[in-house]
C-alpha cells in the first residue's frame, strides 16, 4: 500500500526498502531470536516526490539523512514486527510532510491612524502630569 502524504503527493511501496533486523537492548531470551526491529532506507533523490520535497530534505541537517540522500531509519519500540513497520512509516511520513510545509509569510503591518492619535494623547497627559510635580514658586 503506497505512503500517502498529501493529496496530491505519493510514495509507491517499491521506493521504501524495509528490513526486519534484531532489536537492541533488554528483552530477555526473546531478543536473540526473534528481528522484530525494522530498518527503513528510503533514497531521496532516485524517489519519486517532487522536486521541491526533494530539495527541502535533503537541505534538513538531520543525522538520519546521509551525505548520498539515503534517509535511514530503524524502528525498535514495540515487541511486534508490524508495529515496528507501521511505525518507521509514520515517522517517514510525518518527516517529509514536515520538510513539505511552508510557513506563510509575514506581512508587516502599521498602527492605524486612530492608535496612533491615542498613543499621542497619553504621551501628552502623561507629561502634563509629570510636569505638575515640580516645586511650586510662589
Amino acid at each position: 500500500m503506497p505512503l500517502v502524504i498529501s493529496n496530491c503527493v505519493v510514495i509507491p511501496d517499491h521506493e521504501i526498502e524495509l528490513t526486519a533486523i534484531r532489536a537492541q537492548g533488554a528483552g530477555g531470551q526473546n531478543v536473540n531470536k526473534v528481528s522484530s526491529a525494522i530498518h527503513l532506507r528510503f533514497d531521496i533523490q532516485h524517489s519519486s516526490l517532487p522536486d521541491f520535497y526533494k530539495q527541502k530534505l535533503l537541505a534538513m541537517n538531520d543525522s538520519r539523512i546521509s551525505k548520498d540522500g539515503v534517509l535511514i531509519l530503524k524502528a525498535q519500540e514495540f515487541r511486534t514486527q508490524e508495529k515496528n513497520r507501521q511505525e518507521a512509516l509514520n515517522r517517514l511520513q510525518e518527516l517529509v510532510q514536515k520538510a513539505g510545509y511552508v510557513q506563510k509569510a509575514r506581512r508587516p503591518t502599521k498602527p492605524s491612524r486612530n492608535s496612533q492619535k491615542k498613543r499621542m494623547d497619553r504621551k501628552t497627559k502623561h507629561s502634563r502630569t509629570k510636569s505638575l510635580r515640580g516645586r511650586v514658586d510662589h
